[in-house]
């Protein structure tokens, strides 16, 4: 059953402040210890990191490549739990989420009010669909530090997943109110609204995304689907011709640019799309079946931009 309306309520995008950071001289051991291993393994620059805070760890844990470094690390400070989240986190990015549970279990006993691992554990949770599970975890890390904008974004999620619209769109706002240069909960306030059918609200919302995170692929894709959705078709096309570039190897965003194009009334950029999507999944439904629409043919070379 689709859930109820979201009032005409967003709250403006408010202006950005400054980010703490810690003082001169208090930069802790265990990040030092992080960034002098990262540094030594080629996987981080002081260009591009910001001060190590609790609320900053993922920074140091973005790739797989790092597991060896942070397993160093943990090995010379086995009772910090500030170690096994960092840890925790870059088996959640390489996608190994039972690694990623017990280090954020072993971080959780070592200290039983460490916010952000409650809520590292709830995206891992919520990602293999356990939504009890992460909800529990978003809500302690909450009941913790009350003004943490990731546990707001990530519940948040699990309420739009569960059709909870009214709850999860009170937690989006909270959660830009908190940080408004979060590109990922403006995307995800947009697909509450698209999913509503509120598709300006959506398209204020993917855009804002785009401005803040331009190289977001799934953003200029969501936008699109609501432009398809109000007839701008130009504007839709446009989007997707920006998505394609990002990230080639997405069908569906081959395959929503083919339906664009077909729409414009370009049959052979819509054929040379719906093939794109085809050579990346041969039987992608939506593909297949645009591709039979403007009379595509095997083996014949379309052009495409």
């Amino acid at each position: 059953m689709k859930g109820p309306a979201i009032a005409d309520s967003r709250r403006r995008r408010p202006s950005a402040g400054k980010l703490p950071v810690l003082a001169a001289g208090k930069l802790p051991a265990l990040a030092v210890a992080m960034l002098a291993v990262l540094m030594l393994a080629g996987c981080a620059s002081l260009g591009n990191l910001s001060t190590p805070e609790k609320s900053d760890d993922a920074l140091y844990a973005r790739s797989q490549s790092n597991l060896s470094s942070l397993s160093q690390v943990i090995d010379q400070h086995q009772q910090d739990p500030q170690a096994y989240n960092m840890r925790g986190s870059a088996y959640g990015e390489a996608g190994m989420d039972e690694q990623a549970l017990a280090d954020f279990d072993k971080a959780i006993s070592l200290d039983p009010h460490y916010a952000q691992a409650y809520a590292n554990r709830g995206l891992v949770y919520r990602r293999m669909n356990k939504f009890a599970l992460a909800l529990a975890d978003y809500n302690t890390a909450l009941s913790i530090e009350n003004a943490y904008a990731p546990a707001y974004l990530g519940r948040g999620i699990v309420y739009r997943l569960q059709g909870r619209t009214v709850q999860s769109l009170d937690d989006f706002n909270k959660a830009i109110a908190l940080k408004p240069n979060n590109a990922e909960a403006y995307y995800n306030r947009g697909l509450l609204y698209q999913s509503q059918g509120q598709h300006q609200f959506a398209i204020d919302d993917f855009s804002t995304a785009i401005e803040i995170a331009p190289r977001r692929a799934d953003s200029y894709i969501a936008r699109a689907l609501s432009y398809l959705a109000t007839g701008d078709n130009k504007a839709a096309a446009s989007d997707l011709d920006q998505a394609v570039q990002l990230d080639p190897s997405d069908p569906k965003a081959w395959t929503s640019r083919g339906l664009a194009y077909e729409r414009l009334g370009e049959k052979e950029k819509a054929a040379g799309s719906y093939a794109k999507a085809l050579n990346l999944n041969e039987k992608y439904p939506p593909a297949v079946a645009g591709f039979a629409r403007v009379g595509g043919q095997v083996g014949k070379a379309y052009q495409t931009f």
